[in-house]
């Protein structure tokens, strides 16, 4: 097996990358600046339909987890459409490529996320259940449905629906690290909306795991088994640094700040579960919040 990977110099892309180099498995890096071309790597551009599809060919196996940041900036319409056009347009163009590449690249692993549900209360989520409403569930199922060009040509297809990715080096929890640490952490809102959250080890681990297992394709909820509200996780990431927690932000200030993303990022709430892993051998290593911050935070 050699796996090309998009948003390989991500945070989520960088670690997969190694954890497969560490087992023995070859990459191919999809990069969309020329001047990062490097050994083992290939220019594609999605936004002009660019790519070096010979070097593709060498695949039998894609992980697509490109996509502008969606905490990066406010959510203006330009930025909504930039947001959109990152995951769709270039999922698209990715998975019309593979199709005729078929059946050389036998699996296509794409990026989705927990969005796709929307804000749900506490009803519990499993790939079975239906979309939510909003302009993120708009594009997770438009991102998915970016992918029906590859599985016409028989190409096995799992969308992979993140969670909140925990690691101190990078995402969320790197942000939440500095205010926590200075005594400033607080629940967002009244702190009931669920958090579906995964550490990094196991959302790698999963993906390595999805990339052998022929049985499994379809939504994947990448998630661990017990999410939780943000209420607990504030008090359990405060627990775990010795800091105190006292200081919500009010739900008005976070609306004030952030606009429609804190709507439905910040403040909604999400309660997937991994039926889909659950019923498979894929064991979890941190399927509880306490003792996968504990050991993340080892060392801090």
């Amino acid at each position: 097996m050699k796996v090309a990977i998009t948003g390989s110099n991500g945070f989520l892309g960088s670690a997969l990358k190694k954890a497969l180099e560490e087992k023995g498995i070859p990459t191919l890096r999809l990069v969309r600046s020329k001047e990062q071309l490097e050994e083992n790597s290939a220019f594609w551009n999605p936004i002009e339909k660019e790519i070096e599809k010979e070097k593709l060919k060498e695949c039998s196996a894609v992980v697509h987890l490109a996509g502008e940041n969606i905490s990066n900036k406010r959510w203006t319409p330009s930025q909504k459409e930039i947001l959109y056009q990152s995951r769709v347009l270039s999922t698209q163009f990715l998975s019309q490529t593979i199709a005729e590449l078929s059946p050389s690249i036998q699996v296509l692993l794409s990026a989705s996320a927990i969005g796709y549900y929307g804000n749900r209360g506490k009803q519990i989520l499993t790939e079975d259940s239906t979309p939510g409403t909003g302009f993120l569930a708009k594009v997770c199922q438009d991102w998915e449905a970016a992918t029906k060009p590859a599985e016409k040509s028989g190409i096995r297809v799992c969308h992979l629906r993140i969670g909140v990715v925990l690691n101190p080096q990078g995402g969320a929890l790197k942000k939440m690290l500095l205010p926590f640490k200075l005594g400033l952490g607080g629940r967002l809102g009244n702190g009931n909306q669920f958090l579906s959250w995964i550490a990094l080890e196991d959302l790698v681990a999963a993906i390595i795991f999805l990339l052998k297992h022929n049985e499994i394709s379809g939504p994947v909820n990448l998630t661990a088994p017990n999410p939780i509200t943000n209420k607990e996780f504030t008090k359990t990431l405060g627990y775990v640094l010795k800091r105190p927690t006292l200081l919500p932000i009010p739900t008005l200030a976070l609306k004030i700040l952030f606009g429609e993303m804190a709507e439905e990022t910040l403040l909604a709430s999400t309660r997937a579960i991994p039926a889909k892993l659950l019923d498979s051998p894929f064991l979890f290593q941190s399927p509880e919040l306490l003792p996968a911050l504990q050991k993340m935070l080892l060392s801090l």
